[in-house]
């Protein structure tokens, strides 16, 4: 499966996601420079969904509008979706996730959940059911049952176990899968004592994530213009070659072993 517009059009490899402190305009300044997958975790970044609600009233055709959330009653998963709706002014949401699926969760909740959506999709609600988790035996499951039309994983140069069984799987699946944490909480940014090059900068770690065939999207929130147009540039920059992933590679692995927190190693 590709993840296409209501228009027919690829989705580009970037997506921008939003934050609170995001300024309206980036939304349109990275549409015009070739980006039109847009997401949001909740309706509390204001500017954001500023700038895309304006960018709605005459692109919604070219845009995937991609939310979701981590609430599992189905009832409070609908006032939110009815909240996105109106937020935005639009009858359709493009991608709608089951955020933050994990071990801890009431299975029989979570799939009253996606029935749900995919009720919901079937009444042309919403286009593309997704799920959201850090944990590899959830996402295989997810794949293996095709509970979800998208999946979105953690995934960057430190976090590559999804590479052994969940991107090959979700490949054989036909899943497309949407990267985040592509900087690693910015941690990839900040260079390490025994890494005596440069760090990456933030288009490093999102080309390096694309560099695999399995990942579609890759989420990039940046703080202030200058990153914005940084990571943007990465819309036109050349695929990694064996050799950048490599070196990449050998640099994530000193950020992981680096790790101080259980969240940062647990699934990888």
């Amino acid at each position: 499966m590709e993840l296409t517009t209501r228009q027919g059009l690829s989705a580009s490899i970037l997506g921008l996601a939003g934050r609170d402190s995001m300024d309206a305009a980036y939304v349109a300044e990275a549409f015009e420079a070739g980006l039109n997958y847009f997401f949001f975790y909740n309706l509390e970044s204001e500017n954001f969904l500023d700038g895309l609600k304006l960018l709605l009233t005459t692109k919604r055709e070219q845009v995937l509008v991609a939310t979701g959330t981590q609430e599992r009653d189905v009832s409070s998963v609908r006032h939110y979706f009815d909240s996105v709706r109106d937020r935005l002014n639009i009858d359709e949401v493009d991608v709608f996730f089951a955020e933050y699926i994990s071990p801890d969760d009431d299975m029989t909740q979570v799939e009253a959940m996606l029935d749900a959506l995919q009720e919901w999709k079937s009444k042309g609600l919403i286009r593309y059911v997704g799920v959201t988790t850090h944990n590899r035996a959830i996402a295989l499951e997810m794949i293996e049952r095709k509970a979800c039309d998208v999946l979105m994983h953690r995934y960057n140069m430190a976090h590559r176990k999804a590479e052994e069984n969940v991107f090959p799987n979700a490949q054989k699946a036909g899943i497309p899968l949407v990267a985040f944490t592509c900087t690693r909480w910015g941690t990839l940014l900040k260079g390490h004592p025994n890494w005596q090059h440069k760090p990456p900068l933030a288009a490093d770690c999102y080309r390096y994530v694309l560099h695999h065939p399995a990942v579609h999207v890759a989420l990039t929130a940046p703080q202030n213009r200058q990153q914005l147009e940084e990571n943007l540039s990465v819309l036109q920059a050349p695929q990694l070659s064996p050799e950048e992933v490599a070196y990449w590679q050998e640099y994530g692995d000193l950020i992981y072993g680096d790790g101080q927190d259980a969240f940062e190693t647990r699934w990888i």
